[in-house]
């Protein structure tokens, strides 16, 4: 629970909201006037309550986060001056002629209580509240750290800061929604505001928390739980879900900054070829611009984009580019003088065009709150589709601008009173920054499903506001080639996750700097388990290639890609599930083993879907390390031995191996990898059964590149194994959907954990393992 109270030794600062003067339900909004204030609440699904707070009147604003609409669940009663509103599972209760107000959750109890609803500081409003001493926080999207936020205070303001120290903030990315835990009952709280904010969790009173903003109203949204997977799936409910990535997408990628001419290009696919390492990807930086000019080719560089693209295909390679918002400005250059000619850019309030200074030189910055500039920019890809282009880099859209030329990072952006345009309701940078990314690439995405419908778009992002999800996958900027950033990434790219953000990764290798070759090889092994797979690195670098550190490590980056896509059937299929429930791909213990209080400070494993523990290795010359096994059994991944759990063990972990674990009653399917997916065969699959009392996995295949999942072209099949002890087990393969008609054609199922002595018809016991072939139609197996 949080008890809170907005006086302080700074009172005569602080303007507060006052007792409540009066109350009303009317049109499925409940309204509350105070002194100096209001507040509306709204109910948005049973478990969500919207709270916005203003000084004086509420704006009606269209959320850029929010795509859940208001229900009619609201009730209120009253009873001797005590007023309730309550959807079903919150209720939030206030006093006639009192201040304050306190909401509570019919399954936990009281969550928040605010003696004063809010207090104004100036031009800023804010919420504050007392936090027990169990209380501890995530989300909040991409932050350094640890996996736990308390202590610290979080800033959102969309920054290119490319020095990651372990206490710099911020970052690229605001996400403003942050998750409480005590540990038994978790719930939720989004500030939706695209404005400046910041979360003191703890910093300036270990005993408090406060949320503030530099806007005109605090528009909260509170989330019920009591589980965090619960809190997760309500608020990617209220601010929407990813789609099925082309599953291209999900094998491994190639960028440096940068790979050009064309012919270095195709020299580098003929190497990952003839090397026999998997690759699906390869990335083309700001160089393959004529002049750094968005919407070309350098011709000198690329005289045959077009070619070279088609070349790359056979091969099994995808190309994807950069595309920078910042517009060259220049005379000759047909983009800029049409940006000009139809009022695209951001203007000042006196009508002038802002220039900036970015890669391009002199610039100007498309203006993506417009509708027709959406538009616009989304058919300008034109000239990268007709090329083959697959799909498209977001990067430097913080926006990132070089002119104000100062070392404090969050000022090295537009101007705070440059101004979008919001199609009619302009708003300052002051008020809108935190939007442009996300708005950036809601017009890629756009033009993507204007100019290639019946396929997935693929968007990749660096800035991101809440509901990103929706449009793009992220990676996590300009890390360094240090342990240090390696570590680091565990914990960032999980709190990204629990931020309803599921496609995330970082560079591996490190962008910045020169890996080492043992550091190369510890962060390959570790990005096979990102979401996002792709290895980057700066201009002015050492090669940062599979095999650029030597036979040792060529070989070791080989097994570990190939593993990636030996378990593209089973990560595909944990896609399709964090698209149905929005849950993380990457995931923190605590989301899986919430009551194993064992889990609540390790920030170095993670599961891989459901069922995969995770515990890379991330110190120079270690060979083994210490892992946490939460309760239940599980099994070693690479030798199959049975541990039990709820103890720690001390994991062999030689250069070329990186500890995994799964757990008992998981079912693994694997394919045969492959040099790219475009030659991968998924009619013919492993399963890797792991006995336990009981386990279940939804296998999901569609054809992994158009739009026809969504009319049905898929299948659903339900995998599911029953084993009480080692002398029995009993496994069941039951077609959901068949609206595919490819897929599953042939299974070779290996059973481990039973005994050898078992009767069975049609098993055989051979290697440590029960084994049975199926052909995709239902069926059960019997051991035992």
């Amino acid at each position: 629970m949080m008890t809170g109270n907005c006086g302080s030794k700074e009172a005569t600062r602080k303007i507060t909201a006052g007792k409540v003067t009066d109350c009303r339900l009317e049109h499925n909004k409940f309204y509350v006037a105070f002194e100096r204030g209001q507040a509306r609440m709204e109910s948005f699904g049973e478990g969500i309550l919207r709270i916005t707070l203003a000084p004086g009147e509420i704006p009606d604003s269209e959320s850029l986060a929010v795509v859940a609409e208001p229900d009619d669940r609201l009730a209120l009663s009253d009873e001797q001056d005590l007023v309730t509103i309550s959807n079903g599972a919150l209720a939030i209760q206030l006093r006639a002629d009192q201040p304050g107000l306190s909401v509570s959750s019919r399954c936990s109890g009281t969550l928040l209580e605010l003696e004063q609803a809010f207090c104004r500081i100036g031009k800023t409003l804010s919420v504050s509240a007392r936090i027990g001493e169990s209380m501890m926080f995530f989300g909040l999207g991409e932050k350094t750290g640890f996996l736990d936020r308390r202590g610290r205070r979080y800033i959102m303001w969309n920054t290119d800061d490319p020095l990651h120290t372990p206490d710099k903030d911020p970052l690229y990315k605001s996400i403003p929604f942050l998750i409480f835990f005590d540990g038994e009952r978790a719930y939720g709280l989004f500030l939706d505001s695209i404005a400046r904010s910041e979360f003191d969790l703890g910093y300036e009173d270990r005993e408090r928390l406060s949320v503030t903003v530099n806007d005109s109203c605090l528009d909260l949204y509170l989330i019920d739980g009591p589980s965090i997977a619960e809190v997760v799936m309500r608020y990617t409910r209220l601010t929407g879900r990813m789609e099925m990535p082309p599953i291209w997408s999900l094998g491994f990628q190639q960028c440096r900054f940068s790979y050009y001419p064309q012919e270095r290009v195709l020299e580098l696919a003929e190497s990952f070829r003839a090397r026999q390492i998997p690759c699906d990807v390869i990335y083309l930086d700001i160089d393959y611009m004529d002049g750094y000019r968005i919407f070309t080719w350098d011709a000198s560089r690329f005289p045959e984009p077009k070619g070279m693209i088609a070349r790359l295909e056979e091969q099994g390679f995808r190309v994807v580019t950069i595309v920078d918002p910042a517009i060259r400005k220049d005379s000759d250059y047909s983009v800029y003088l049409e940006g000009t000619r139809e009022g695209h850019f951001c203007k000042f309030p006196t009508g002038e065009v802002y220039h900036g200074e970015v890669w391009p030189g002199t610039a100007a910055f498309p203006d993506f709150s417009r509708e027709k500039t959406r538009k616009w920019w989304g058919f300008k890809h034109t000239v990268l589709f007709d090329a083959g282009v697959s799909g498209i880099w977001n990067d430097m859209n913080e926006p990132s601008d070089f002119k104000p030329g100062t070392p404090d990072r969050t000022l090295a952006t537009v101007p705070n009173d440059l101004m979008m345009d919001f199609d009619g309701k302009p708003q300052p940078f002051s008020k809108c920054h935190n939007a442009y990314g996300i708005l950036m690439c809601r017009a890629t995405h756009e033009g993507f499903r204007a100019l290639k419908p019946g396929e997935r778009p693929f968007i990749l992002t660096r800035s991101a506001y809440a509901g990103i999800q929706r449009y793009a996958a992220v990676w996590t900027g300009d890390n360094y080639s240090w342990w240090e950033h390696l570590a680091a990434s565990i914990p960032m790219h999980l709190n990204i996750g629990l931020s309803g953000i599921p496609f995330v990764g970082g560079d591996v290798g490190g962008f910045q700097s020169n890996s080492s070759p043992e550091l190369y090889a510890r962060w390959v092994q570790l990005g096979a388990f990102t979401p996002f797979f792709r290895a980057h690195s700066d201009r002015g670098t050492r090669d940062h290639e599979p095999w650029s550190f030597g036979p040792e490590v060529e070989s070791i980056a080989r097994r570990a890609i190939q593993l990636r896509y030996a378990l593209l059937p089973y990560l595909y299929s944990e896609f399709r599930r964090a698209c149905e429930t929005g849950l993380p791909v990457m995931r923190p213990l605590i989301l899986d083993f919430q009551d194993d209080r064992n889990v609540y400070g390790i920030n170095d494993q993670f599961m891989f879907g459901k069922d995969i523990l995770v515990a890379p290795v991330v110190r120079p010359g270690d060979r083994k390390r210490l892992v946490y096994l939460p309760h239940g059994g599980w099994y070693d991944f690479h030798t199959k031995e049975r541990l039990e759990g709820g103890t720690y063990i001390i994991a062999d972990a030689p250069l070329d191996r990186i500890p995994v674990y799964v757990r008992e009653g998981a079912i693994i399917p694997m394919a045969r990898s492959a040099e790219s997916t475009r030659f991968m065969d998924f009619s013919t699959l492993w399963f890797e059964l792991y006995a336990g009392p009981e386990g279940s996995f939804d296998l999901y295949e569609d054809d992994g590149l158009t739009q026809d999942y969504r009319d049905g072209a898929f299948n659903l099949r339900r995998l599911t194994q029953q084993s009480p002890s080692p002398r029995s087990f009993r496994f069941r393969l039951e077609n959901l959907a068949t609206g595919y008609g490819g897929g599953l054609k042939k299974a070779y199922a290996a059973v481990y954990g039973l005994d050898e002595d078992l009767p069975s018809e049609g098993c055989v016991y051979e290697n440590r393992a029960w084994h049975f072939e199926l052909d995709g139609s239902d069926a059960e197996i019997r051991i035992g």
